[in-house]
């Protein structure tokens, strides 16, 4: 007989405004793009500091300085020594997998007060030393005597020192050799997905995200944040979204990816970001014990494998297995939110959704329909917003619950694909009416 699972809400979610690489976020440590919001929501929900159960919190390029960043996290935002913290790994889904922990977690009556989410500051994943140059400085260290250690340095060659880019390594799949924006290339080439659709794309990526940014759309998910060195600016806004963007200027750019005949440029591709989310999941005893009013209820989770070379289409595998999960149709969403790797491989998954040739290509069974546009992505997605991967995963979820709640509709779902060949999604009921 099967665990009786119990509710799990969500009652608050935040995020960190999200900034470019090498801008206005890249000095901030790793840790505080999450523990400020863990302590924003701690002050105004008025919990104790003793009282979380867990932080857990999903993140990629884990700095060597935090090897265990949800603890680091849980520590920094003043929780109890005794809240337990741990960190949650899967490439571009880390959030949601962290929030999928939390759900099991309290919906099982392990726990009845979580916060998850995740973080990223791809501005500061690191160059690393060849293996020569490593080897080198081990030899010098081993050396005894001066003539050892001369002998050492003598190796020496200049190419030793050209740096191995770890983020580079970190997009690019071991398996089918090729880089992130390869494989959307090779989507865009088997389902005959031209240039031309690509950036139409992303300039509504970045007309969506610009106009919600304008009517103050999205103040209610972001939380300011203090930068700068003597913490004397305030980053309230998405740096990165070009107001500007046009077809004409997106059509100048040329690809990226596979230069001589691709259509994959940086510009219908999402940039790399640094940034954080974090939602606070509570129990039915916890809601009564705080007097909490919760704003949404996490439905179900999916997660779904497929060939690292189509990683892609992992959304497509996800929210299938999502709906058959839940009973819930693709009619029943009033809002979707999948992130935007690629134009090219965002319009692939809505073909996976109607072309029979294409689903029985990924054996998906079921057509479920076209997705609505006027319901997909309506705040503008990764393209205009960027992917800070380690917290893209919810972050999707901490704009889903905030729309649905301005629109007083009911059911949404959040999903993205994940390098290395997977999808995730994720489907919340709002509560707010």
């Amino acid at each position: 007989m099967g665990l009786k699972l119990k509710d799990a809400y969500i009652v608050d979610a935040r995020r960190t405004p999200q900034a470019k690489a090498g801008l206005d976020l890249k000095d901030v440590p790793a840790p505080f793009l999450g523990s400020y919001l863990i302590t924003k929501m701690m002050d105004e929900h008025q919990i104790p500091t003793d009282q979380v159960d867990e932080v857990i919190m999903g993140n990629v390029g884990s700095p060597a300085k935090y090897p265990n960043i949800g603890r680091v996290i849980a520590l920094e935002a003043g929780l109890h020594k005794k809240t337990s913290g741990y960190s949650v790994h899967r490439n571009c889904a880390s959030g949601m997998e962290a929030l999928s922990h939390a759900f099991l977690k309290v919906a099982s009556g392990r726990s009845d007060l979580i916060f998850a989410g995740g973080v990223e500051s791809m501005s500061q994943m690191p160059l690393i030393y060849s293996k020569e140059m490593t080897e080198l400085f081990t030899q010098l260290m081993k050396s005894k005597t001066i003539p050892d250690k001369l002998k050492a340095i003598s190796t020496f060659r200049p190419p030793f020192l050209s740096p191995i880019i770890a983020i580079v390594q970190g997009l690019t799949d071991p398996f089918c050799g090729l880089n992130m924006g390869q494989t959307a290339e090779l989507l865009a080439r088997e389902l005959n997905i031209s240039r031309e659709e690509q950036d139409a794309w992303a300039l509504r990526s970045h007309q969506k995200l610009i106009k919600a940014r304008d009517e103050g759309r999205l103040d209610d998910e972001i939380v300011p944040l203090a930068i700068g060195e003597k913490l004397s600016k305030l980053l309230s806004i998405d740096i990165g979204p070009r107001a500007d963007s046009s077809l004409e200027k997106l059509a100048k750019m040329k690809p990226y990816f596979d230069k001589k005949s691709g259509t994959v440029t940086v510009a219908n591709s999402c940039p790399i970001t640094d940034g954080g989310s974090a939602l606070m999941i509570c129990s039915e005893e916890a809601l009564k014990k705080y007097n909490l009013e919760p704003m949404a209820r996490i439905v179900d989770y999916h997660f779904h494998g497929l060939e690292p070379e189509r990683m892609g289409m992992g959304p497509l595998h996800a929210m299938d297995g999502a709906f058959k999960r839940t009973n819930l149709k693709l009619e029943d969403m009033d809002l979707m939110e999948i992130n935007e790797a690629f134009a090219a491989q965002i319009i692939a998954v809505k073909k996976g959704f109607t072309e029979r040739k294409v689903a029985d290509f990924f054996n998906i069974g079921t057509l479920w329909g076209e997705i609505d546009d006027e319901k997909l992505n309506v705040n503008g997605g990764a393209i205009a917003l960027g992917h800070p991967v380690g917290s893209t995963g919810s972050r999707l979820i901490v704009t889903l619950a905030h729309e649905l709640k301005k629109r007083k509709a009911k059911y949404g779902i959040a999903s993205l694909c994940i390098g290395g060949g997977q999808g995730g999604a994720c489907i919340i009921e709002n509560l707010v009416k």
